[in-house]
């Protein structure tokens, strides 16, 4: 890879990672933007630190990744939370026995709310 190719901010075991997925230029991180490349690091059963998505932000954003604002990277690390939750919720419906993960049983598990029974009386009643 050409000095002008190299993904800024990123080292050679990182950019090994992301050459893997798809991605060997900066035009390409742009193209689908840190979190995703992250997402698919992450996908393909690498172990990224959050240093790799902020390096890989400040490679978007043209800056050290040391120069991220600090609600940039709270973002960021929102992200990199919400990624986890989905791989764990996959990994527990797979342990489950769901073969074929789905997206809508990736979101029931991160999003389950207990149903509400309409015909249930409303309002503090006598109980005693």
């Amino acid at each position: 890879m050409a000095a002008s190719e190299k993904i800024r901010n990123v080292g050679p075991k990182s950019a090994a990672w992301l050459r893997q997925v798809g991605i060997r230029t900066e035009a390409d991180l742009r193209a689908i933007g840190a979190v995703a490349a992250y997402r698919k690091v992450k996908v393909a059963g690498f172990k990224p630190t959050l240093n790799l998505l902020y390096s890989m932000a400040g490679a978007e954003d043209d800056c050290h990744w040391t120069q991220l604002s600090d609600d940039r990277k709270a973002s960021l690390l929102a992200a990199a939370e919400a990624i986890d939750q989905e791989m764990a919720a996959r990994k527990t419906a797979k342990r489950m026995g769901q073969t074929n993960v789905g997206q809508s049983i990736v979101d029931k598990a991160l999003n389950f709310v207990e149903p509400v029974d309409s015909s249930a009386p409303v309002g503090g009643g006598d109980d005693d």
